[in-house]
């Protein structure tokens, strides 16, 4: 991760979890609506919140252990589609369990990748989707070159 991303997404991710708490979830996603970028540099992606489902602890190690390998599977499939450039866990146990960043045509298709997830159709977990703006070619991206 580029350290001019790292700041950018802490500071999103505070701005986010502030302005939602008092969102209700809807099936696993949860949305804003998104709006079109004012500077010709910069590009939408859409961020992934992924925090613990109602069923997060309803499964046993077994089962627990299928539905990551899936989840696992999924992950690289959405990103050999080019459509997840990063995702990754949090890993110190608590409600965050991990971020995606998505490179959609629309926030619907994003909440779609999102439900594709089989911990999110589990309910282990879920996804809370947010258009995030930032400069061309900051992350990953072939798209875009990298910043000069």
């Amino acid at each position: 991760m580029t350290p001019r991303l790292l700041p950018a997404l802490l500071a999103l991710c505070l701005a986010v979890t502030a302005a939602s708490a008092n969102d209700k979830p809807r099936a696993g996603t949860m949305t804003l609506t998104p709006s079109a970028p004012a500077d010709p540099d910069l590009t939408t992606y859409y961020v992934g919140l992924i925090t613990k489902g109602p069923n997060f602890d309803a499964y046993g190690k077994e089962d627990r252990a299928k539905i990551q390998s899936a989840h696992l599977e999924n992950v690289d499939r959405l990103a050999r589609l080019g459509k997840l450039l990063v995702a990754g866990p949090c890993p110190d146990n608590r409600e965050w369990r991990g971020i995606y960043i998505f490179k959609c045509a629309s926030l619907e298709e994003a909440e779609r990748l999102a439900a594709s997830d089989p911990e999110v159709q589990t309910g282990r977990l879920r996804v809370e989707i947010h258009p995030w703006m930032t400069e061309k070619g900051s992350i990953r991206d072939p798209e875009f070159p990298p910043p000069k």
